[in-house]
Parts: C-alpha cells; structure tokens; sequence
C-alpha cells in the first residue's frame, strides 16, 4: 500500500509539472519589414490586434533574422544553429535545373520540434516549410523533423487562391497526403491554428506558423487566380501606389486578424497565463512587393545591410511578461529555439551546441543581453554573396561585386558605426583598418567553424 501512495505520489507530482510546461505559439510573418506593423512604425495602415500583442507583451527593438531569403533563415530558426551548419544558404529553388534545388533539412539536423515533440509536447506546422522538396526526397517532410500534424506547402511561394507553388505544381497538404482545399491562405492557416488549439487545449503544445503573407503572389481576398498548374505566375503591376498600399493592407490585415483570432482563443479557454506568444519575420522587406522597410534602414530582403534581416519581434505571455516592455539587446532568430527549451524544461542538444542564446532573462526580467558577435552570410538565386558581422556597435559589410557565380572572390570591405550612423551611409573601414581588419578576420573564421561539419548537401553552388 505504501508503495502505490509513493507511485500515485510521484505521478502526481509528475502531472503537476507537466502542466505547468507553457505552450508555445510561434507566429513567422514572410518579406515584412521593420515596419510592417504600426507598433513598429507603419504609416499606412494600423495592426490593431499585432499592436494590442505588444502592448500587452514586450517588443525587442533590435532583432534579427538569420537569414536575408526564406530558407536559410527558417533552417536557422528550427535547429537554433547558423544555417550554414546545415548546408542551407541559400533558397531551396523551385527551378530543378538550379544548383540549390535538391537541398533541404537533412534527418540528422535536430529541431525545437523535435526536442518539445519528444518532452511530450503536441506539435504541428501550418503554412510555408520551404526546407527541401518531398519529390526529391521523403526526408525532408516536416513530420520527418518533429511536426505531428503539417498543414500547408512544401515550396517557397503559393498561389493564394489556387495553392499553385512556384514549381508550377499544386502544393498544398494534409500530413503526407496532397489535398485540393478551397480556401485563401491566410484564412486556411489562422483557421486550422484555432482548431489545433481547442483540441490542445490540455497542452503542452507547441504551434509554428510560418506565414505565406505577406509574400508574393500579391493577392487580397477576392483576387482571381495568378498561377495555375498550366500556367506560371502573372506578377501584379499596381496602377499607382494607392493601390499598392492597398494590397499590402489587405494581405496583412489578415495575420492581424488571425493574431486577434489566437490570443482570443487563448483566453476564452484560460490558458492565456500558460502561453506564450511570439511574432517577427523571416527578412527584411521586399521592395519590390510592399513598403513595409523603415526608410531609415539601408537595404532589404537578400541584403546583408540593417534592412535585409532587421525585423519586428513581439513576445507576449500574460502574467510573465511585463506589459508594454521594449529591450534594444540585439536578439536573433537563433534565439528561439534555446528560448522555447529553457521554457519547457528540455535539455539542449548533447550533441551540437546552439549558436543562439536563451532569451527568458530579458522577456521574464528585462535584463540586457551580453555583447556577442552575430553573423550574416548571404547567396543569392544568381550566385552572389555578401557576408557581414555585428560586434556591438560596429557592422562590417563585405561584398564581392562581379565574383564568380559562388565565390568569394573580389572581397570589397565596408564598415560602420550603428550607434551613430544605424543608416549604414559612412563607410569607415578607410578611417578604421584595424578595426575592419580584426573584424574580418573573425568573420572567415566564423564561416570556417561552420564548414567544418557542415551537413553534406546534394548541389550546390562550387566554390
């Protein structure tokens, strides 16, 4: 008798722990910028329910993506190590003739999913992957990497209306089974997370929605199909920048809508205090698509400059997280995943250490992050590189203008001052060799350290 109260005892105890494990809503909004919400500055239009997140939560004012382009910064994110670890620099191309087109997440990479999956955390993915193609191989299936459930694509970019990839192929899925679904894409992913939800509600899960919106195809609800099977994409040309802004209203009122949907829910079945919430995005803006950049940051998406991979972060967990906090510590989305297992409880890797740092003690306790070295290397669809290294308040910048296609050739070095010059327009690595010299010295460095295991990729650019 005594032996079963000691049983009931500790497994009791053990329930008990489990359901204090939070549960996690990862929201990843696609090519918005800086300012593409109006707590971070947007001119054109509010975000009232992405606002309401930050004004009940915290915003980190000097975040970053990993990456510049979709795939790179996504493989980032799920490992918690620089994507060049993992052999994903660049996008995982839809043409099949391009060098980069058979990559994808290798089943020796570890996720966060993975690592919450096996802590007995229900997990599930809705919306873009873009971490290899299934017809190149069934290893690179998002249930392959700690996903339970996966509703969504396998490529980079779908159409809105007809779920048409940018391979000219249909792609959208349940699981492993393609489905033909009618629906717009936003609309379909903010409605499957409540569903997940309310059948999760016991927790823990984890829930990562990697937005399509508010990516090309440019398509509102209402708009008529711009890719089919039969056909390739017949890009949109706005008749003048009302418009524009217009479209880019209406896609992004929906993840703001869909933002609303999920905090809602979240507190209509009282689990508002067990779950945090976390908002940003992929990249940079797309200048070519909408203004969602801050006209004070040089560059966008695939530029290693401040506005290629400076992005809006909001993390909002009630109870936890001190309403209307703001932190200026540079963060990265490498942050995430050592982040998401402080807060569950979950041992990192044994085997691999993470190149991001745990961010609890700033959201929980708004300490400031210690100084460290961040890196950026990116590879272009053509072929071009760019590297570049932040070491606190210095950038250095590095460009290789006419290089041959993959190469580093024709290194040409800039460096700046963020505290004084956050624009990038005084290049000071003429005033400042040393500095530029010790600078570039750790970024090769840096990039050696992650060749030297790097996961074997088929293709590839040469060298």
């Amino acid at each position: 008798m005594r032996k079963l109260l000691c049983f009931l005892l500790l497994l009791s105890a053990s329930l008990a722990h489990a359901d204090d494990r939070p549960n996690f809503v990862i929201i990843m909004v696609d090519d918005m910028g800086y300012a593409g919400v109006s707590c971070f500055g947007n001119p054109y239009f509010e975000t009232p329910e992405i606002d309401r997140l930050a004004a009940e939560g915290m915003r980190l004012t000097d975040f970053h993506s990993s990456g510049t382009v979709c795939s790179p910064t996504r493989a980032g994110l799920l490992t918690g190590r620089y994507q060049q670890r993992a052999g994903i620099e660049a996008v995982i191309h839809p043409r099949d003739d391009h060098p980069e087109h058979l990559k994808g997440l290798q089943k020796t990479e570890v996720t966060f999913a993975e690592m919450l999956q096996s802590a007995g955390y229900a997990t599930t993915l809705l919306g873009k992957w873009h971490q290899g193609y299934v017809h190149n191989s069934e290893d690179y299936h998002p249930q392959n990497h700690g996903f339970d459930e996966f509703v969504g694509y396998h490529s980079g970019n779908i159409d809105f209306v007809s779920h048409v990839g940018d391979h000219n192929e249909h792609d959208w899925w349940h699981g492993r089974k393609e489905t033909r679904e009618e629906g717009y894409v936003t609309d379909l992913i903010n409605q499957y997370a409540i569903e997940f939800i309310e059948r999760n509600k016991e927790g823990p899960f984890c829930l990562y929605i990697p937005h399509l919106a508010i990516h090309n195809p440019v398509q509102v609800r209402g708009d008529p199909v711009r890719r089919t099977e039969e056909e390739g994409w017949k890009r949109w040309k706005p008749a003048d920048f009302d418009e524009r802004i217009e479209k880019y209203r209406g896609m992004t009122l929906p993840i703001d809508e869909g933002v609303g949907q999920i905090r809602e829910k979240l507190v209509s079945l009282g689990i508002d205090h067990k779950t945090l919430v976390l908002f940003f995005s992929d990249n940079g803006a797309a200048a070519y698509d909408f203004p969602s950049g801050s006209p004070d940051l040089r560059g966008n998406k695939g530029s290693v400059y401040e506005g290629g991979h400076k992005v809006p972060f909001i993390a909002w967990w009630p109870g936890k997280i001190k309403a209307g906090g703001e932190d200026d510590s540079p963060g990265i989305t490498l942050d995430i995943m050592p982040t998401l297992l402080s807060f569950a409880g979950v041992e990192r890797p044994a085997d691999r250490p993470l190149d991001g740092i745990d961010l609890s003690p700033v959201l929980l306790s708004q300490q400031s992050l210690a100084e460290r070295p961040l890196y950026w290397a990116s590879l272009g669809n053509g072929g071009s590189r760019a590297e570049a290294m932040r070491d606190g308040p210095w950038k250095l910048v590095v460009n290789h203008p006419k290089a041959r296609k993959g190469s580093f050739e024709n290194e040409q070095v800039e460096l700046y001052r963020l505290d004084r010059d956050p624009s990038e327009k005084t290049d000071l690595a003429g005033a400042e060799p040393d500095q530029a010299s010790t600078m570039l010295k750790q970024l090769k460095a840096w990039y050696a350290d992650t060749q030297k295991n790097a996961t074997p990729q088929l293709g590839g650019w040469p060298r």
